[in-house]
């Protein structure tokens, strides 16, 4: 059985999560896979992806994957990146198209008339590069992490959800977003762990540690 699989459906930034998790977990056995079988059988998931939302929720489907990925998500330590976070939610304004509706709320565009910093500064869109992360519940993949470490992004969009209890982290840019989810055995962040050098590692290397609790 797989300890770890990676959901392949041609989006997601495959090399590097994959590496990365070889890293951090070497007794483990990691596979990128596009087979629903293989991620099934797996006892831990990680869904990441990068692109636009409606290109990503048309290639889950296409590759059969869909199904495996919620089932996943209800049943096993599930780790979301960038849009595998948005994907879990019931709707993304980026070509208005449906989620997997896992969890309650909607993914949202940055809206230009916001992007000002107190300073006057205008800011872009996408949202790219370091940025801290002020974590708002204690959680077992925060562990050995700073507070308000810096973790790497790029977005246009970020996720709106009316369940507070389900934050587990905001950002600011210019104003306080959620950044990261956390709800039984899911997790799931807007920012690129494998990206993100030590604070990022040692995520990655919790979540493969991690027994949510029942």
């Amino acid at each position: 059985m797989t300890d770890i699989a990676i959901v392949d459906y041609g989006m997601g930034n495959l090399r590097s999560v994959h590496k990365a998790l070889e890293h951090v977990a070497p007794n483990t056995s990691v596979v990128v896979t596009n087979d629903p079988a293989v991620v099934n059988q797996a006892k831990r998931v990680v869904v990441p992806g990068q692109g636009a939302m409606p290109n990503c929720m048309h290639e889950l489907k296409m590759y059969g994957l869909q199904d495996a990925v919620i089932q996943s998500a209800k049943t096993k330590p599930f780790l979301g990146i960038c849009i595998g976070l948005q994907m879990l939610f019931e709707e993304s304004e980026e070509g208005h198209v449906k989620g997997l509706n896992i969890l309650p709320g909607k993914v949202v565009h940055f809206p230009a008339e916001a992007m000002i910093t107190p300073e006057g500064q205008k800011l872009k869109v996408p949202h790219m590069g370091w940025n801290q992360v002020y974590q708002t519940i204690d959680h077992p993949l925060w562990e050995g992490i700073a507070k308000d470490a810096r973790f790497y992004f790029v977005h246009s969009y970020y996720v709106d959800t009316p369940d507070e209890n389900s934050i587990a982290a905001q950002s600011q840019y210019p104003f306080s977003f959620t950044c990261a989810v956390a709800k039984d055995n899911i997790f799931a962040v807007q920012f690129h762990p494998e990206k993100s050098h030590t604070a990022g590692l040692t995520l990655l290397r919790n979540f493969s540690n991690w027994t949510p609790e029942t």
